[in-house]
Protein backbone atom coordinates (compact mmCIF):
# COMPACT_ATOMS: atom_id res chain seq x y z
CA UNK A 1 0.00 0.00 0.00
CA UNK A 2 1.20 3.51 -0.85
CA UNK A 3 2.05 5.84 1.76
CA UNK A 4 -0.77 8.36 0.49
CA UNK A 5 -3.14 5.42 0.39
CA UNK A 6 -2.36 4.18 3.67
CA UNK A 7 -2.11 7.69 5.07
CA UNK A 8 -6.53 8.44 3.78
CA UNK A 9 -6.91 5.18 5.89
CA UNK A 10 -5.60 6.31 8.63
CA UNK A 11 -7.58 9.56 8.42
CA UNK A 12 -11.05 8.14 7.81
CA UNK A 13 -10.49 5.65 10.93
CA UNK A 14 -9.61 8.81 13.04
CA UNK A 15 -12.65 10.62 11.71
CA UNK A 16 -14.69 7.46 12.09
CA UNK A 17 -13.45 6.78 15.78
CA UNK A 18 -14.88 10.35 16.64
CA UNK A 19 -18.17 10.10 14.91
CA UNK A 20 -18.90 6.65 16.03
CA UNK A 21 -16.75 5.93 19.35
CA UNK A 22 -18.50 2.64 19.73
CA UNK A 23 -16.93 1.30 16.83
CA UNK A 24 -14.23 -1.26 17.99
CA UNK A 25 -10.50 -0.27 17.33
CA UNK A 26 -9.64 -1.44 13.65
CA UNK A 27 -12.80 -1.17 12.12
CA UNK A 28 -13.33 0.60 9.03
CA UNK A 29 -17.05 0.74 8.35
CA UNK A 30 -19.68 2.45 11.18
CA UNK A 31 -22.29 0.58 12.01
CA UNK A 32 -25.76 1.40 10.30
CA UNK A 33 -27.64 4.72 12.26
CA UNK A 34 -30.38 3.00 14.37
CA UNK A 35 -32.84 6.16 15.85
CA UNK A 36 -33.16 5.66 19.77
CA UNK A 37 -34.97 7.51 21.95
CA UNK A 38 -32.80 10.66 23.75
CA UNK A 39 -34.53 10.19 27.13
CA UNK A 40 -35.83 12.98 29.59
CA UNK A 41 -33.53 16.15 29.30
CA UNK A 42 -31.12 16.01 31.78
CA UNK A 43 -31.38 19.26 33.31
CA UNK A 44 -35.45 19.25 34.38
CA UNK A 45 -37.38 21.84 33.31
CA UNK A 46 -38.87 24.49 35.57
CA UNK A 47 -42.02 23.62 34.85
CA UNK A 48 -44.21 23.45 37.99
CA UNK A 49 -44.53 27.53 38.20
CA UNK A 50 -47.75 29.51 38.32
CA UNK A 51 -49.29 31.67 35.40
CA UNK A 52 -46.71 34.86 35.18
CA UNK A 53 -49.98 37.20 34.64
CA UNK A 54 -51.36 36.10 38.50
CA UNK A 55 -52.96 38.47 40.43
CA UNK A 56 -52.01 38.81 43.80
CA UNK A 57 -55.34 36.51 45.30
CA UNK A 58 -54.80 34.03 42.98
CA UNK A 59 -51.15 33.81 43.29
CA UNK A 60 -51.74 33.77 46.94
CA UNK A 61 -54.26 30.86 46.59
CA UNK A 62 -51.65 29.21 44.06
CA UNK A 63 -49.42 29.75 47.36
CA UNK A 64 -51.73 28.02 49.85
CA UNK A 65 -52.61 25.52 46.98
CA UNK A 66 -48.86 24.71 46.44
CA UNK A 67 -48.57 23.99 50.57
CA UNK A 68 -51.88 21.43 50.74
CA UNK A 69 -50.86 20.00 47.44
CA UNK A 70 -47.25 18.56 48.97
CA UNK A 71 -48.49 18.11 52.47
CA UNK A 72 -47.92 14.65 54.05
CA UNK A 73 -51.15 13.65 55.42
CA UNK A 74 -51.06 11.25 58.81
CA UNK A 75 -54.40 9.09 60.00
CA UNK A 76 -54.73 12.02 63.01
CA UNK A 77 -52.86 14.83 62.45
CA UNK A 78 -49.83 14.39 64.18
CA UNK A 79 -46.17 15.17 63.62
CA UNK A 80 -44.26 15.34 61.41
CA UNK A 81 -47.53 15.68 59.20
CA UNK A 82 -50.61 18.22 60.18
CA UNK A 83 -53.47 17.41 57.65
CA UNK A 84 -54.97 14.39 58.87
CA UNK A 85 -57.28 11.06 57.76
CA UNK A 86 -54.81 9.40 55.75
CA UNK A 87 -56.35 5.77 54.75
CA UNK A 88 -57.96 3.38 56.29
CA UNK A 89 -56.69 2.55 53.11
CA UNK A 90 -54.40 4.26 50.79
CA UNK A 91 -51.79 4.59 47.89
CA UNK A 92 -49.72 7.66 48.78
CA UNK A 93 -49.98 10.42 51.85
CA UNK A 94 -50.14 13.64 49.76
CA UNK A 95 -50.94 14.72 46.26
CA UNK A 96 -47.45 15.48 45.89
CA UNK A 97 -46.04 11.70 46.25
CA UNK A 98 -48.02 11.08 43.09
CA UNK A 99 -46.87 14.14 41.12
CA UNK A 100 -43.90 14.71 42.07
CA UNK A 101 -41.48 15.43 38.79
CA UNK A 102 -39.63 17.35 37.80
CA UNK A 103 -41.40 19.74 39.90
CA UNK A 104 -44.66 19.66 42.03
CA UNK A 105 -47.50 18.85 39.70
CA UNK A 106 -45.52 16.68 37.46
CA UNK A 107 -45.39 12.60 37.31
CA UNK A 108 -43.89 10.00 38.50
CA UNK A 109 -40.94 10.66 40.06
CA UNK A 110 -37.05 8.09 38.97
CA UNK A 111 -37.73 6.75 43.09
CA UNK A 112 -40.82 5.61 43.89
CA UNK A 113 -41.81 6.51 47.47
CA UNK A 114 -44.30 4.21 47.82
CA UNK A 115 -41.73 1.76 49.21
CA UNK A 116 -40.50 4.13 51.99
CA UNK A 117 -44.25 4.92 52.74
CA UNK A 118 -45.39 1.12 53.03
CA UNK A 119 -43.80 1.21 56.42
CA UNK A 120 -43.84 4.43 57.74
CA UNK A 121 -44.90 4.82 61.57
CA UNK A 122 -45.14 1.33 62.31
CA UNK A 123 -47.65 0.22 59.55
CA UNK A 124 -47.23 -3.98 58.25
CA UNK A 125 -47.68 -3.11 54.90
CA UNK A 126 -46.30 -5.92 52.27
CA UNK A 127 -44.66 -3.98 49.30
CA UNK A 128 -46.87 -5.57 45.99
CA UNK A 129 -44.44 -7.58 43.07
CA UNK A 130 -45.65 -4.63 41.14
CA UNK A 131 -43.95 -1.83 43.14
CA UNK A 132 -40.39 -1.31 42.70
CA UNK A 133 -38.06 0.98 44.04
CA UNK A 134 -36.80 2.46 40.71
CA UNK A 135 -40.00 1.77 39.15
CA UNK A 136 -43.36 4.54 38.32
CA UNK A 137 -45.67 5.30 40.87
CA UNK A 138 -48.60 2.65 40.39
CA UNK A 139 -52.22 2.34 41.35
CA UNK A 140 -53.85 -0.82 40.57
CA UNK A 141 -57.14 -2.54 39.77
CA UNK A 142 -58.82 -5.31 39.23
CA UNK A 143 -59.75 -6.91 35.86
CA UNK A 144 -62.45 -8.84 37.61
CA UNK A 145 -63.51 -9.38 41.07
CA UNK A 146 -61.40 -10.80 43.61
CA UNK A 147 -61.94 -11.99 47.24
CA UNK A 148 -65.07 -10.26 47.24
CA UNK A 149 -63.39 -7.35 46.01
CA UNK A 150 -65.39 -5.30 43.32
CA UNK A 151 -63.70 -4.57 39.82
CA UNK A 152 -62.54 -1.67 37.50
CA UNK A 153 -62.16 0.36 40.71
CA UNK A 154 -58.87 1.26 42.51
CA UNK A 155 -57.59 -1.03 44.82
CA UNK A 156 -55.63 0.47 47.34
CA UNK A 157 -52.06 -0.79 47.92
CA UNK A 158 -51.79 0.01 51.78
CA UNK A 159 -53.82 0.04 55.04
CA UNK A 160 -53.25 1.58 58.47
CA UNK A 161 -52.80 -1.31 60.16
CA UNK A 162 -49.53 -1.11 63.09
CA UNK A 163 -49.01 2.30 62.56
CA UNK A 164 -48.44 4.36 65.30
CA UNK A 165 -50.83 6.70 64.89
CA UNK A 166 -53.75 4.06 64.14
CA UNK A 167 -53.48 1.79 67.56
CA UNK A 168 -56.43 -0.79 67.00
CA UNK A 169 -56.93 -0.89 63.38
CA UNK A 170 -56.44 -4.50 61.59
CA UNK A 171 -56.87 -4.82 57.51
CA UNK A 172 -55.96 -6.86 55.16
CA UNK A 173 -54.41 -5.43 51.55
CA UNK A 174 -55.62 -6.94 48.43
CA UNK A 175 -54.21 -9.87 47.82
CA UNK A 176 -52.35 -8.89 44.71
CA UNK A 177 -50.18 -11.79 44.41
CA UNK A 178 -52.88 -14.05 43.64
CA UNK A 179 -54.41 -11.32 41.31
CA UNK A 180 -50.64 -11.27 39.61
CA UNK A 181 -51.16 -14.69 38.99
CA UNK A 182 -54.85 -14.68 37.38
CA UNK A 183 -53.42 -11.63 35.11
CA UNK A 184 -56.56 -9.69 37.25
CA UNK A 185 -53.94 -6.73 37.55
CA UNK A 186 -54.73 -3.61 35.42
CA UNK A 187 -51.69 -0.36 36.45
CA UNK A 188 -52.16 3.21 36.03
CA UNK A 189 -49.30 6.15 36.68
CA UNK A 190 -50.06 9.76 37.53
CA UNK A 191 -50.96 12.11 34.53
CA UNK A 192 -48.94 15.35 34.96
CA UNK A 193 -50.91 18.35 35.86
CA UNK A 194 -48.78 21.18 34.33
CA UNK A 195 -50.97 23.63 31.77
CA UNK A 196 -54.24 21.45 33.55
CA UNK A 197 -56.10 25.35 34.19
CA UNK A 198 -55.82 25.57 30.46
CA UNK A 199 -57.33 22.17 29.40
CA UNK A 200 -60.09 22.41 31.56
CA UNK A 201 -60.76 26.32 30.02
CA UNK A 202 -61.48 24.61 26.77
CA UNK A 203 -64.59 24.73 25.04
CA UNK A 204 -66.50 21.60 24.01
CA UNK A 205 -67.36 22.87 21.08
CA UNK A 206 -63.45 23.47 20.11
CA UNK A 207 -63.41 20.11 21.06
CA UNK A 208 -66.12 18.81 18.79
CA UNK A 209 -65.22 20.86 15.89
CA UNK A 210 -61.80 19.74 15.98
CA UNK A 211 -63.33 15.64 16.15
CA UNK A 212 -65.05 16.57 12.79
CA UNK A 213 -61.96 18.97 10.96
CA UNK A 214 -60.19 16.44 8.66
CA UNK A 215 -62.46 13.75 8.45
CA UNK A 216 -61.70 12.66 4.40
CA UNK A 217 -57.64 11.90 5.90
CA UNK A 218 -58.92 10.33 9.66
CA UNK A 219 -61.56 7.64 8.23
CA UNK A 220 -58.70 6.61 5.44
CA UNK A 221 -56.50 6.30 7.78
CA UNK A 222 -58.48 4.44 10.46
CA UNK A 223 -58.59 7.43 13.04
CA UNK A 224 -62.42 8.07 14.44
CA UNK A 225 -62.13 9.42 17.76
CA UNK A 226 -65.07 7.93 20.00
CA UNK A 227 -68.18 9.38 19.85
CA UNK A 228 -71.53 8.17 21.24
CA UNK A 229 -75.13 8.58 19.52
CA UNK A 230 -75.47 12.47 20.55
CA UNK A 231 -72.04 12.94 18.50
CA UNK A 232 -70.40 14.05 21.45
CA UNK A 233 -66.93 11.96 22.67
CA UNK A 234 -66.92 10.40 26.21
CA UNK A 235 -69.65 12.93 27.86
CA UNK A 236 -70.37 13.26 31.69
CA UNK A 237 -73.71 11.23 32.31
CA UNK A 238 -74.35 14.15 34.51
CA UNK A 239 -74.77 17.11 32.01
CA UNK A 240 -73.58 15.78 29.07
CA UNK A 241 -70.49 17.95 28.51
CA UNK A 242 -67.14 16.67 27.50
CA UNK A 243 -64.66 14.81 29.91
CA UNK A 244 -61.29 15.15 29.35
CA UNK A 245 -59.30 14.86 32.73
CA UNK A 246 -57.57 11.15 33.45
CA UNK A 247 -56.31 8.44 31.78
CA UNK A 248 -59.70 7.39 30.11
CA UNK A 249 -60.65 11.53 30.11
CA UNK A 250 -63.54 9.95 33.07
CA UNK A 251 -63.07 13.06 34.88
CA UNK A 252 -64.79 16.30 34.32
CA UNK A 253 -62.85 19.10 35.81
CA UNK A 254 -60.24 19.76 37.99
CA UNK A 255 -61.98 19.93 41.48
CA UNK A 256 -63.86 17.10 41.23
CA UNK A 257 -60.02 15.32 39.71
CA UNK A 258 -58.35 16.40 42.77
CA UNK A 259 -61.20 15.32 45.62
CA UNK A 260 -61.53 12.08 43.93
CA UNK A 261 -57.35 12.01 44.35
CA UNK A 262 -58.25 12.69 47.84
CA UNK A 263 -60.48 10.14 48.79
CA UNK A 264 -59.40 7.37 46.76
CA UNK A 265 -55.28 7.94 46.78
CA UNK A 266 -54.42 9.08 50.30
CA UNK A 267 -57.91 7.91 51.70
CA UNK A 268 -59.55 11.98 52.92
CA UNK A 269 -62.86 12.63 52.88
CA UNK A 270 -63.89 15.59 51.58
CA UNK A 271 -67.10 17.42 50.96
CA UNK A 272 -67.43 16.13 47.23
CA UNK A 273 -66.61 12.77 48.65
CA UNK A 274 -67.86 12.24 52.40
CA UNK A 275 -67.58 8.90 53.02
CA UNK A 276 -64.52 6.10 53.78
CA UNK A 277 -63.64 4.02 51.45
CA UNK A 278 -63.26 1.30 53.84
CA UNK A 279 -65.64 2.24 57.15
CA UNK A 280 -64.01 -0.48 59.82
CA UNK A 281 -65.03 0.71 63.06
CA UNK A 282 -61.79 0.09 64.72
CA UNK A 283 -60.19 1.98 61.74
CA UNK A 284 -62.27 5.23 61.97
CA UNK A 285 -59.87 8.17 64.11
CA UNK A 286 -61.61 11.16 62.90
CA UNK A 287 -64.79 12.72 61.71
CA UNK A 288 -65.76 13.12 58.36
CA UNK A 289 -65.54 15.03 56.03
CA UNK A 290 -61.91 15.39 57.08
CA UNK A 291 -61.17 18.16 54.14
CA UNK A 292 -64.17 20.43 54.33
CA UNK A 293 -65.06 24.39 54.61
CA UNK A 294 -63.63 25.90 57.69
CA UNK A 295 -66.78 27.69 58.85
CA UNK A 296 -64.47 29.53 61.41
CA UNK A 297 -62.11 31.33 59.69
CA UNK A 298 -60.51 34.27 60.30
CA UNK A 299 -60.71 35.40 56.26
CA UNK A 300 -62.38 33.69 53.01
CA UNK A 301 -59.60 32.56 51.72
CA UNK A 302 -58.80 30.97 55.14
CA UNK A 303 -62.07 29.26 55.00
CA UNK A 304 -61.69 27.74 51.41
CA UNK A 305 -61.44 23.53 52.01
CA UNK A 306 -58.13 21.95 51.17
CA UNK A 307 -59.61 20.33 47.94
CA UNK A 308 -60.58 23.61 46.96
CA UNK A 309 -57.08 25.14 47.75
CA UNK A 310 -55.27 22.03 46.24
CA UNK A 311 -57.59 22.61 43.05
CA UNK A 312 -56.58 25.76 42.55
CA UNK A 313 -52.38 25.58 42.82
CA UNK A 314 -53.31 23.02 39.64
CA UNK A 315 -55.67 25.21 37.83
CA UNK A 316 -52.91 28.00 37.85
CA UNK A 317 -49.98 25.65 37.06
CA UNK A 318 -48.11 27.16 33.83
CA UNK A 319 -47.97 25.16 30.88
CA UNK A 320 -44.92 23.09 30.62
CA UNK A 321 -41.84 24.47 29.18
CA UNK A 322 -40.52 22.96 26.00
CA UNK A 323 -36.88 22.74 24.84
CA UNK A 324 -35.14 25.60 22.40
CA UNK A 325 -35.86 24.65 18.90
CA UNK A 326 -33.19 22.99 16.95
CA UNK A 327 -33.36 22.46 13.26
CA UNK A 328 -33.86 18.27 14.34
CA UNK A 329 -37.27 19.54 16.27
CA UNK A 330 -38.38 21.60 13.71
CA UNK A 331 -38.27 18.66 11.02
CA UNK A 332 -39.45 16.09 13.39
CA UNK A 333 -42.43 18.53 14.17
CA UNK A 334 -43.33 18.16 10.23
CA UNK A 335 -42.75 14.19 10.32
CA UNK A 336 -44.70 13.81 13.07
CA UNK A 337 -47.63 15.94 11.01
CA UNK A 338 -46.83 13.84 7.86
CA UNK A 339 -47.07 10.45 9.56
CA UNK A 340 -50.40 11.25 10.55
CA UNK A 341 -49.96 11.13 14.52
CA UNK A 342 -50.76 15.00 14.62
CA UNK A 343 -54.63 13.33 13.41
CA UNK A 344 -55.41 12.44 17.15
CA UNK A 345 -52.57 14.26 19.14
CA UNK A 346 -53.88 17.58 17.98
CA UNK A 347 -50.96 20.31 18.18
CA UNK A 348 -53.13 23.32 19.51
CA UNK A 349 -56.74 23.63 20.72
CA UNK A 350 -57.58 27.17 22.39
CA UNK A 351 -59.49 28.32 25.20
CA UNK A 352 -62.70 29.90 25.41
CA UNK A 353 -64.42 33.07 27.10
CA UNK A 354 -63.35 32.06 30.78
CA UNK A 355 -63.74 34.00 33.93
CA UNK A 356 -59.38 34.06 34.41
CA UNK A 357 -57.91 36.46 31.46
CA UNK A 358 -54.46 34.45 32.36
CA UNK A 359 -56.85 31.16 30.71
CA UNK A 360 -59.15 33.03 28.09
CA UNK A 361 -58.72 32.67 24.55
CA UNK A 362 -55.45 31.09 24.58
CA UNK A 363 -53.60 28.78 22.68
CA UNK A 364 -53.50 25.54 24.24
CA UNK A 365 -50.02 23.23 22.86
CA UNK A 366 -51.21 20.45 24.44
CA UNK A 367 -51.18 17.48 21.44
CA UNK A 368 -53.80 15.71 21.97
CA UNK A 369 -57.51 16.37 20.75
CA UNK A 370 -59.12 15.18 24.26
CA UNK A 371 -60.87 12.12 22.61
CA UNK A 372 -60.94 8.49 23.13
CA UNK A 373 -59.74 5.82 20.50
CA UNK A 374 -59.26 2.08 20.71
CA UNK A 375 -56.03 1.40 21.24
CA UNK A 376 -55.99 -2.27 20.55
CA UNK A 377 -55.75 -5.24 22.41
CA UNK A 378 -51.80 -4.55 23.79
CA UNK A 379 -52.59 -1.72 25.64
CA UNK A 380 -55.99 -2.13 26.21
CA UNK A 381 -56.27 -2.21 30.19
CA UNK A 382 -59.77 -4.53 30.47
CA UNK A 383 -60.89 -1.62 32.40
CA UNK A 384 -64.46 0.27 32.30
CA UNK A 385 -64.58 4.33 33.26
CA UNK A 386 -67.40 6.18 32.01
CA UNK A 387 -68.18 5.65 28.43
CA UNK A 388 -64.31 4.40 28.16
CA UNK A 389 -64.07 1.14 27.15
CA UNK A 390 -61.60 -1.90 28.23
CA UNK A 391 -59.73 -0.60 25.20
CA UNK A 392 -60.51 3.35 24.66
CA UNK A 393 -58.06 6.08 26.13
CA UNK A 394 -57.66 9.47 25.70
CA UNK A 395 -54.90 10.39 23.81
CA UNK A 396 -52.54 11.80 26.01
CA UNK A 397 -51.07 15.13 26.02
CA UNK A 398 -47.41 15.02 24.58
CA UNK A 399 -46.60 18.49 26.45
CA UNK A 400 -43.78 17.79 28.79
CA UNK A 401 -42.57 14.57 27.29
CA UNK A 402 -39.15 15.79 27.85
CA UNK A 403 -39.52 15.68 31.24
CA UNK A 404 -41.16 12.05 31.31
CA UNK A 405 -39.37 9.09 32.92
CA UNK A 406 -42.17 6.47 32.45
CA UNK A 407 -44.25 5.99 29.71
CA UNK A 408 -48.05 4.86 28.88
CA UNK A 409 -50.84 4.01 31.19
CA UNK A 410 -49.11 1.55 33.08
CA UNK A 411 -45.31 2.95 32.90
CA UNK A 412 -44.48 -0.50 31.19
CA UNK A 413 -41.52 1.48 29.70
CA UNK A 414 -39.35 4.24 29.47
CA UNK A 415 -38.22 4.09 26.10
CA UNK A 416 -40.04 6.03 23.63
CA UNK A 417 -39.43 3.70 20.19
CA UNK A 418 -40.97 1.41 22.63
CA UNK A 419 -43.80 3.33 23.13
CA UNK A 420 -44.68 4.22 19.49
CA UNK A 421 -44.33 0.48 18.84
CA UNK A 422 -47.04 -0.23 21.60
CA UNK A 423 -49.57 2.33 19.53
CA UNK A 424 -50.05 -0.34 17.01
CA UNK A 425 -51.92 -3.81 17.80
CA UNK A 426 -54.09 -6.37 15.60
CA UNK A 427 -57.80 -6.62 16.81
CA UNK A 428 -58.72 -10.23 18.58
CA UNK A 429 -62.21 -11.28 20.15
CA UNK A 430 -62.29 -9.06 22.26
CA UNK A 431 -61.21 -5.54 20.99
CA UNK A 432 -61.09 -4.01 17.22
CA UNK A 433 -57.39 -3.16 15.92
CA UNK A 434 -55.87 0.02 16.84
CA UNK A 435 -56.67 3.21 15.57
CA UNK A 436 -52.91 4.07 15.53
CA UNK A 437 -51.88 1.21 12.83
CA UNK A 438 -51.41 3.08 10.12
CA UNK A 439 -49.62 6.17 11.56
CA UNK A 440 -46.98 3.94 13.33
CA UNK A 441 -46.46 2.18 10.10
CA UNK A 442 -45.85 5.02 8.17
CA UNK A 443 -43.29 5.73 11.19
CA UNK A 444 -42.06 2.57 10.66
CA UNK A 445 -41.06 3.27 6.70
CA UNK A 446 -39.20 6.48 7.35
CA UNK A 447 -35.10 6.61 7.17
CA UNK A 448 -33.47 6.18 10.55
CA UNK A 449 -32.53 9.58 11.15
CA UNK A 450 -35.88 11.08 10.12
CA UNK A 451 -37.51 8.63 13.00
CA UNK A 452 -34.59 10.72 14.84
CA UNK A 453 -35.75 13.68 14.06
CA UNK A 454 -39.45 12.90 15.14
CA UNK A 455 -38.39 11.35 18.24
CA UNK A 456 -36.02 14.52 19.18
CA UNK A 457 -39.04 16.53 18.66
CA UNK A 458 -41.30 14.50 20.64
CA UNK A 459 -38.27 14.54 23.47
CA UNK A 460 -38.54 18.28 23.02
CA UNK A 461 -42.16 19.18 24.11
Amino acid sequence: MSFARASQVAVAGFLLAILFPWMEAGSQIAPPFKAHDPGARKTPSRSGTAFKELPHVEHQLFIDGHRVFNEAASVQGTAPATRSGLGPRFNLDSCGGCHAHPHLGGTSPLVNPQVELATREGATNEIPPFIAVDGPVRVARFKFPQDGKQEDGVQALFTISGRSDAPGCFLQQPNFRRAAALNNLSFRIPTPMFGAGLIEAIDDAAILANMRADSARKFASGIRGRANGAGRPNTNEHDHTVSRFGWKAQVKSIELFVAQAFNVEQGITTDLFPQEVEEAAACRFTMTPESTVHMDAGTPLDALSDVVKASLFVRFLAPPEPLPETDSIVRGRGLFGEVGCAMCHTPMLRTGNVAHPFLRDQEVRLYSDLLLHNMGPGLADDITQGDARGDEFRTAPLWGLSDRFFLLHDGRTKDLVEAITAHAGRGDWRYPASEANESVARFNRLTEIDKQHVLNFLRGL
